[in-house]
């Protein structure tokens, strides 16, 4: 029996339906189609068949259904559970972790459903998060990308390699909205806008789970980090969150509704607490919202150990009370920490848990398998002739090189410096990440290969030019935080001076981002800078790449060096892909997905921000603006913002066009802005549409996006983008924190990016 999803959207009623873009052929950012319902299932039958074998079941065989066991693959955290297999073989295991590959999950398949009473099969679940051996961008370096097909596909890549290998399930997409990058998980996310980050979301969850989950090269995807762990404080990993209901509703949950409504198939609980609750037990969280108001079908996972952990954020006296906790407040599933397996039949013998909650949970779990059709056949995602054929082949490494280069940003380029010309003799490459195969790909890099797969930039250059230019390399500097030697700067001197331009490679070591990898600088770590400034008295063009996981101070290199490329840890091709834009064979396109300060002490820094009584004016000099919201001696605005991104040609915008001033509740308006390219380069351009409302019952952002379109522009030629703006797009939660729009006055922006915009205004009416 197949079980099919619907396809999957890409608005939803938090975030307000997407102002569609409508533009000539070639948009690359088309959303995907709409659907409301979760699953298409014959649920007679499935439940049928659930019912029947549930009764057959012990409370402790349900009990095992409900944990998630460390297997004997890669280990992501410090648990191990060495008896999983006797657990299994006594049918007390629902799900594996951290077990992969076609023989290794077929054997422990075959024990599942050979050696058992029942024969339940495992789900077997891995963290893929931008890509399982093919190794693609970052996840805040694909939403830099703006391309949703673009991140789809590396979702699909992602899916068709994982499943092959046996597994089902993906612990990805993180949904966390952050707006601090002090964070290292800022990586792994879409960065700091709610609308941006709920498109980028829904693009990859349909990658994983396609139309139909039965089908063998798609995987169950899942949605974390459940609820607010992106606004940890202090930018600290694990640390507390406290925010409004307002600001929960607003912000936080909008990523989370839209994923429910596409049916993702699993959530996960995040680490921190919520207002003084932590979201593993957080019973408003998981059930009153999921559960009830949402709808929610699928199963919830907690993260890994947080059952557990409940008795260290002193919410809990003993793991036995934590499992209770969690579990009653709807966590289903416990991973790793056994909790559940340990406590839960003795809580029901004493009350404390109800055994129709149990079977509720277990249900679920038991659906999700029934929909991947492993009581149909158990064996048939582990297929050891299609991974061979599948992992690593030559279309999903092209594929990740494309997702490569679309995710580059080119923040700086003063004088054409690049591209690189094709005149050139010699180059200099410098720099600790110019030849770093374990760092380009970046954090949370799953099963990906860090000693002979990944590409260097070293090697994409190489490969690119040949013997017909000379490639000068030199270390020079080291990322590590202590380095304070100028040991390596003399080779690193040696090589620019021999050489007619410098590139530069620098950043962070893809240990310094990710998961517990906060940091309380942005600069550059190491002797870097040190040694960007002593090159820089050369007098030659420097071009600095980046390799990093987060927004960066970069006011010594923005006012310095001549061009500089954020390539973020671009995977596994990323050294092909980095040669491609600096050589000019690909014309950068990326636009930023979070605003760059120009120190720690901005954050939070953000283009959403709401105004005040006393608002800065950043026209007129810091010194004039007494009594405003500003600081002493630092601009308001970031260094970078949100939705910068330069080309290596020109786009103008013409004026834009109404189709009325006026919008009738209810109704829509269309917005139309000619837009050209008027540069010798074909090019991809994302213009982008904000929106404001100037009075609410409740203050408004000065400026939300609502819209965006990507599109090739061949030299000279010109394209109409029209946006269709609804009553939908213009709600939010009031005062009374109601959902909707308020009638009044509104204005319309749209340009190349969050501070280059131009404006119109129009007006919500009653009808």
């Amino acid at each position: 029996m197949k079980t099919k999803l619907l396809p999957l959207i890409i608005s939803c009623a938090l975030v307000g339906s997407s102002a569609h873009a409508q533009s000539l052929p070639n948009q690359s950012s088309a959303p995907i189609s709409v659907a409301e319902t979760i699953w298409q299932d014959d649920s007679k039958v499935m439940d049928a068949f659930i019912s029947d074998l549930m009764a057959k079941m012990t409370l402790k065989e349900k009990i095992g259904q409900l944990d998630l066991q460390a297997g004997n693959g890669v280990l992501t955290g410090s648990y191990r559970n060495k008896d999983y297999v006797k657990q299994i073989k006594a049918g007390h295991v629902g799900a594996v972790f951290n077990t992969l590959g076609a023989n290794r999950t077929r054997a422990l398949q075959k024990i599942a459903v050979e050696e058992t009473r029942l024969g339940i099969p495992l789900i077997f679940g891995y963290d893929v998060i931008h890509g399982h051996r093919t190794i693609f961008p970052i996840s805040l370096g694909e939403a830099a990308s703006w391309d949703l097909q673009a991140i789809q596909k590396s979702a699909r890549v992602s899916a068709e390699e994982a499943s092959a290998e046996g597994l089902h399930w993906t612990f990805a997409p993180m949904v966390d909205v952050s707006r601090d990058p002090r964070w290292g998980r800022i990586s792994e996310g879409a960065g700091e806008d709610v609308y941006l980050g709920t498109q980028v979301a829904l693009a990859r969850v349909k990658g994983f789970q396609g139309d139909d989950l039965s089908k063998t090269d798609t995987i169950m995807a899942t949605a974390k980090h459940y609820a607010v762990y992106g606004a940890a404080e202090g930018g600290r990993d694990y640390n507390s969150t406290d925010v409004s209901e307002r600001t929960l509703r607003s912000i936080h949950l909008p990523p989370f509704k839209a994923l429910v409504d596409a049916g993702v198939a699993t959530f996960m609980t995040a680490f921190n607490d919520l207002n003084g609750v932590p979201a593993t037990a957080n019973k408003y969280l998981l059930d009153e919202i999921l559960r009830k108001e949402w709808g929610f079908e699928g199963f919830v996972v907690t993260d890994y150990t947080a059952v557990e952990e409940l008795v260290k954020h002193g919410f809990a006296k003993d793991s036995k009370h934590a499992a209770e906790l969690a579990f009653n407040a709807g966590a289903d599933m416990d991973m790793v920490g056994q909790n559940y397996f340990k406590h839960l039949e003795a809580s029901v013998t004493e009350n404390k848990v109800n055994i129709a909650t149990i079977d509720k949970s277990v249900r679920r779990i038991l659906e999700m398998k029934y929909r991947l059709g492993l009581f149909e056949d158990p064996y048939r995602y582990s297929d050891l002739s299609r991974e061979k054929k599948v992992v690593l082949s030559q279309e999903n490494l092209l594929a990740a090189q494309d997702v490569a280069r679309k995710s580059m940003v080119l923040l700086k380029n003063d004088k054409q410096t690049l591209p690189l010309s094709h005149t050139l003799n010699s180059i200099a490459l410098i720099g600790p990440l110019a030849n770093s195969k374990a760092d380009i790909i970046g954090s949370w890099a799953g099963a990906g290969d860090r000693k002979t797969q990944p590409v260097t930039v070293l090697e994409g250059l190489k490969a690119k030019l040949g013997k017909d230019v000379k490639i000068n390399f030199a270390k020079g500097a080291s990322y590590n935080y202590q380095s304070n030697s100028n040991k390596g700067f003399g080779a690193a001197m040696v090589a620019a001076k021999k050489s007619e331009v410098i590139v530069v490679v620098m950043g962070e070591s893809q240990k310094m981002t990710g998961e517990a990898s906060s940091r309380t600088s942005l600069t550059l770590p190491g002797n870097q800078l040190a040694l960007l400034k002593e090159l820089k008295k050369l007098n030659k063009p420097i071009v600095l790449v980046l390799m990093n996981g987060r927004p960066l101070s970069l006011n010594w290199a923005n006012d310095n060096v001549d061009a500089i490329l954020e390539t973020w840890f671009s995977g596994t091709m990323g050294g092909h892909a980095i040669a491609d834009v600096l050589l000019g064979d690909y014309n950068p396109s990326g636009k930023l997905p979070v605003s760059f300060p120009r120190n720690v002490g901005q954050i939070p820094v953000y283009h959403s921000m709401k105004s005040t009584g006393r608002p800065f004016n950043p026209s007129i000099p810091l010194k004039k603006q007494n009594y405003t919201s500003r600081y002493e001696n630092l601009e308001n605005t970031p260094l970078y913002a949100f939705g910068h991104g330069l080309s290596y040609s020109s786009f103008d915008y013409g004026e834009i066009k109404l189709s009325s001033d006026t919008m009738t509740m209810g109704g829509s308006i269309e917005a139309s802005v000619k837009v050209t390219n008027t540069g010798q380069y074909d090019g991809e351009e994302v213009v982008q549409l904000y929106i404001q409302d100037l009075v609410g019952s409740a203050t408004r952002p000065v400026k939300e996006l609502k819209g965006f379109d990507k599109s090739m522009f061949k030299k000279g030629e010109s394209k109409v983008i029209t946006f269709t703006i609804t009553e939908q797009d213009l709600a939010f939660y009031r005062q009374d924190m109601s959902f909707g729009a308020e009638a009044g006055e509104f204005k319309l922006f749209i340009g190349t990016a969050s501070d280059n915009t131009q404006s119109k205004s129009f007006s919500l009416v009653e009808k």
